[in-house]
């Protein structure tokens, strides 16, 4: 009678067992942070050029969606495609990766704007047995 072998699962290359040194949770910061998560959604539509796309946003500053859009491109989400024009043209868009995390950030999106009434009715209901 053959004995199987259970071999160990090999331990997660990601897991560094400091938290805040795990480099999945800083992507899952820079996706999900204020920002990111709507400079993805935004762009899941077209690419934009910087000032359009800081229209298309809202409320970011200048230098908040420069450090949000120079983080996602070196996390391999974003393209930024400089033109050798006078003025000066960059467009930015989505890498392959980039669509596939925007998706899953847009769905969490819809979600939450689907959900917005229960979202209410709990805070609420939990305002009112605390207050």
């Amino acid at each position: 009678m053959a004995v199987s072998k259970v071999s160990p699962q090999p331990a997660d290359k990601y897991d560094t067992g400091a938290e805040g040194m795990c480099p999945y949770r800083l992507v899952l910061e820079h996706v999900t942070s204020r920002w990111g998560v709507l400079v993805l959604i935004e762009l899941l539509e077209r690419p934009y050029r910087f000032s359009e796309l800081r229209r298309a946003i809202g409320r970011v500053s200048e230098k908040m969606l420069t450090q949000t859009l120079q983080t996602l491109e070196r996390d391999g989400l974003v393209h930024r495609d400089a033109k050798p024009v006078i003025p000066p043209r960059v467009d930015y868009s989505l890498t392959d990766l980039g669509r596939e995390a925007a998706e899953q950030v847009r769905a969490l999106a819809v979600w939450t704007k689907d959900r917005m009434d229960a979202v209410e009715e709990a805070r609420r209901t939990y305002d009112e047995t605390r207050g």
